[in-house]
C-alpha cells in the first residue's frame, strides 16, 4: 500500500495516541487553503488534495470553516439555531467522509463502511424528525434561546458565547463524536484486511437499537403534540388519538405515556446511549478502557445535561403538574422503584 498521510505505529494502544495519530498531521492547516486554491476546479487536483490530507485534518478544516460561516449567519440573521439545522447531518457527513477517504486510498473495511450505515440511518431519522416540527422552516428558532438570551441581557456578551459555545464548540463537538472512527481508519492501514467479528455485529446492532428507541420515542412525543394541538384548536380529542390520550391528558400539557412514563427523555437517552456505543466500540477494537475520542461522547452527554436542565425549568414554569411527573419518572434512567404513571386513557382500557 502506497504511503499515505497515516501513521504506521506498531501497538493497539498506539492507534489512540493523540501524539502519534494527530498530532503530526495538524500542520497540514497551513498550507491546506493554499492548496485547494491552487487546485481550483480541476476534479483531479481536488482529489490529489483530499487524499494528501489526513482525513481528520480536513475534517477538522471544514469543521472550523463552517464554525465561521455559522456564526456570520447567525449574526446577521440574529437567529442562533443555525447549528441544529447541521446537528443530525454533520455526524454521518464526517463518517461518510472517513469511509470514503479510505476506500478511495486502498483501505477496505467492513467497519468504516457499517458505521457509515448506521450513522446515514442515524442521521436520515433525526433530520425528518428535526423537519417536520419545522426546523427548517425560514425563520424557525429553538425557543430555548430566546430565554438565554433574556438572562444574558448583553449583546456584545452574547456575540461572544455564540461564536465560542454555539459555533465553535458545537460544530467541533458534531466532528468529535465521530473520532473513534478515525481510531478504525488509523488500525485498517496498520493491520490490513480485518475481520468482521461477532462483537463488532453486536456494537453495530447495539447502535442500531439506540435509533429504533429513539424513533418511537419522538414519534410518541409527535403523536402527543399533534393530538394537543388540534385540541386546543376545537377542544375536541382527534379521531386517529381518541384511544391514546384523553382531554386531561392533553390538558396536562406534556406526554407522560408509552416510553415517557419510564423517562421524561427517552430520546436523548438513546441519543447519548448511540454515540458512547461507537466510542466504546472503538475501545474494544484497540483494547483501551479510555482514548481521547471519549471526548466527543463525554462533550454529547454535557451538553445534554445542560440543555435538560433549562428546558425542563421552562417547561416546569409552564405546567404545573410537570414537577410531579419529574417526582414520579427520571430525567434519564427509568426509576423502577415507582411504578410508570398511566395515562387516563390507558386506564379506562384496563
Amino acid at each position: 500500500m502506497a504511503s499515505l498521510p497515516l501513521p504506521r505505529v506498531e501497538s493497539l494502544l498506539d492507534y489512540t495516541s493523540f501524539e502519534l495519530t494527530v498530532l503530526p498531521y495538524l500542520t497540514q492547516l497551513q498550507w491546506l487553503p493554499d492548496s485547494l486554491r491552487e487546485a481550483g476546479s480541476d476534479v483531479h487536483s481536488l482529489r490529489a488534495v483530499y487524499l494528501a490530507t489526513n482525513p481528520l485534518v480536513s475534517a477538522i478544516a471544514f469543521s472550523g470553516a463552517l464554525a465561521g460561516l455559522l456564526f456570520i449567519a447567525a449574526e446577521i440573521n440574529r437567529n442562533y439555531s443555525q447549528i441544529d439545522r447541521f446537528w443530525s447531518i454533520l455526524p454521518a457527513l464526517y463518517n461518510v467522509h472517513f469511509a470514503l477517504w479510505a476506500r478511495l486510498s486502498g483501505i477496505q473495511t467492513q467497519t468504516l463502511d457499517t458505521i457509515a450505515v448506521v450513522t446515514v440511518v442515524w442521521s436520515i431519522r433525526l433530520t425528518f424528525n428535526y423537519w417536520r416540527k419545522g426546523g427548517y422552516s425560514i425563520g424557525s428558532e429553538d425557543y430555548r434561546w430566546e430565554v438565554v438570551r433574556s438572562k444574558v441581557n448583553n449583546s456584545f456578551v452574547f456575540m461572544i458565547f455564540n461564536l465560542g459555545f454555539i459555533s465553535i464548540a458545537q460544530s467541533l463537538l458534531l466532528l468529535l463524536i465521530t473520532t473513534p472512527t478515525y481510531i478504525f481508519v488509523v488500525a485498517a492501514y496498520n493491520q490490513g484486511p480485518e475481520t468482521f467479528g461477532l462483537p463488532d455485529l453486536a456494537f453495530s446492532r447495539a447502535a442500531f437499537f439506540f435509533i429504533i428507541i429513539e424513533f418511537f420515542a419522538d414519534n410518541q412525543q409527535w403523536k402527543f403534540q399533534s393530538a394537543k394541538k388540534e385540541y386546543q384548536t376545537n377542544a375536541r380529542i382527534p379521531e386517529p388519538y381518541k384511544d391514546q390520550f384523553s382531554a386531561e391528558d392533553l390538558e396536562r400539557g406534556f406526554v407522560v405515556s408509552g416510553l415517557w412514563s419510564w423517562s421524561r427523555h427517552p430520546n436523548f437517552v438513546a441519543e447519548q446511549a448511540f454515540w458512547l456505543t461507537m466510542y466504546l466500540w472503538s475501545c474494544y477494537r484497540t483494547e483501551t478502557y479510555f482514548n481521547w475520542t471519549g471526548l466527543g461522547a463525554l462533550g454529547t452527554v454535557a451538553i445534554f445535561q445542560g440543555s435538560v436542565r433549562l428546558t425542563e425549568a421552562i417547561t416546569a414554569g409552564k405546567y404545573p403538574e410537570y414537577s410531579d411527573y419529574q417526582a414520579r419518572v427520571g430525567r434519564f434512567i427509568p426509576r423502577l422503584s415507582v411504578k410508570a404513571k398511566k395515562t387516563k386513557a390507558s386506564k379506562k382500557s384496563t
